[in-house]
């Protein structure tokens, strides 16, 4: 198959109602980030579709790129030939001759957006399926479950053929519900909930906290390098490393060790809740799983969950272990998250953490610790910030003090 185009499909709750034009918009934003690498591909809207013009860039590279769209549900190569029936028949007939395994049966399925043609849908079905029958004796015509389907676009200046469906990753392009930051940890849930919620239509920012200099150099790559794997899906990946030492030591000397899980999670939440609040951001992901660890049953969660202001996104709460390791190999995120360098938290994890906080009673200290909006205000005010792209960081930028 000489394919030129490809046909893209959106889900339909995307492109409904009064803001399909906006939705349309952020879906050809979105390709056009995916196809950079492949310059002469145009995007173009026809007819209420998406197109991509190939240009003679190859097929194989941009259906690659394609894979990384979020809102996209699937695309088809397609072969563009004139508005002559014999050129229809040959791109008919090419598509059916590519088809492996080989068919026995088939369907034609012709759509005529331009009403000018001189055949209607009606009258261009059994012409065209006849003279495949005419070229093609061995095979025969199934309706309902055939072999291979073979669509017919009728345009105003050209036809379009195609047979083949790719599935695509679903859900809305970046972007169209939101911004929100995503707590990020070494581990392998959490690039996965960051994931799920990018494919939900959020763009997302990326907070880290470490304990340098108890842990390496090696961990913080490891971080990076999972923001790149997420760079994929929307380009560039803004990252917020924050250090978390001096509060995790305070924390260790001043609070019972079963509540220092607790804590420290609490203490997390506030900071990512002011890092959002100056980056525009309206809610907070993690990768917390209902009781995947202490600090996942549900008494924890609504103990530590209780100082944000913001949305608490959970994307992974029932999900099981082994679903979340398959979608991170998937996505390509897993091979880095099991790579053996400890983040904060495993760090400092106590010998018995509680799995019953009381709120109270974690108030109460809080109460009494004047210091720890402090320490919280200047690990968010120092926190660095990278630009991450699928390749890497692009360069550090201003730290986000500048912006208090």
């Amino acid at each position: 198959m000489d394919v030129q185009d490809v046909l893209l499909r959106f889900g339909e709750l995307t492109l409904k109602g009064r803001n399909r034009a906006w939705f349309e918009d952020q879906a050809v934003r979105e390709v056009k980030r995916a196809i950079a690498a492949f310059p002469n591909a145009v995007v173009e809207k026809d007819y209420g579709r998406l197109y991509v013009r190939l240009n003679g860039e190859p097929y194989e590279g941009v259906r690659e790129a394609l894979g990384t769209v979020f809102g996209l549900v699937s695309f088809s190569p397609v072969i563009r030939v004139p508005l002559e029936l014999d050129a229809i028949l040959d791109a008919v007939l090419s598509a059916i001759d590519a088809k492996r395994p080989e068919p026995r049966t088939f369907k034609i399925s012709v759509r005529r957006a331009n009403k000018r043609f001189p055949y209607t849908t009606r009258e261009l079905n059994p012409m065209l399926g006849s003279r495949v029958l005419e070229r093609r004796p061995h095979l025969k015509v199934d309706l309902h479950r055939p072999d291979i389907e073979v669509s017919v676009e009728i345009r105003d200046t050209e036809a379009f053929v195609y047979s083949d469906t790719i599935p695509g990753l679903g859900g809305f392009p970046v972007g169209t519900n939101g911004k929100a930051v995503l707590l990020l940890s070494g581990g392998i849930d959490s690039p996965v909930a960051g994931w799920l919620a990018m494919r939900r239509g959020l763009a997302i920012e990326a907070v880290h906290f470490h304990s340098m200099p108890y842990t390496s150099d090696r961990a913080r790559q490891k971080v990076i390098d999972l923001a790149a794997v997420l760079a994929r899906y929307c380009g560039q990946m803004t990252l917020h490393l924050v250090s978390f030492t001096d509060i995790q030591l305070r924390l260790k000397s001043a609070c019972p060790e079963h509540l220092l899980i607790t804590m420290m999670r609490r203490s997390m939440f506030r900071i990512a809740q002011t890092i959002a609040g100056l980056r525009g951001a309206r809610g907070i992901v993690t990768g917390e799983s209902l009781g995947q660890v202490a600090s996942q049953t549900l008494a924890s969660l609504h103990v530590i969950g209780k100082v944000a202001d913001l949305p608490v996104i959970r994307p992974l709460i029932a999900t099981d272990k082994t679903d979340i390791v398959r979608l991170a190999e998937k996505i390509g995120t897993y091979s880095i998250s099991i790579r053996p360098y400890e983040d904060c938290c495993t760090l400092f994890v106590p010998k018995s953490p509680s799995t019953n906080p009381n709120l109270r009673v974690v108030e109460r200290f809080e109460h009494y610790w004047d210091w720890l909006p402090s320490l919280e205000r200047e690990a968010a005010e120092r926190a660095e910030t990278l630009e991450v792209t699928p390749q890497g960081p692009l360069r550090d930028r201003e730290a986000i003090e500048s912006l208090f």
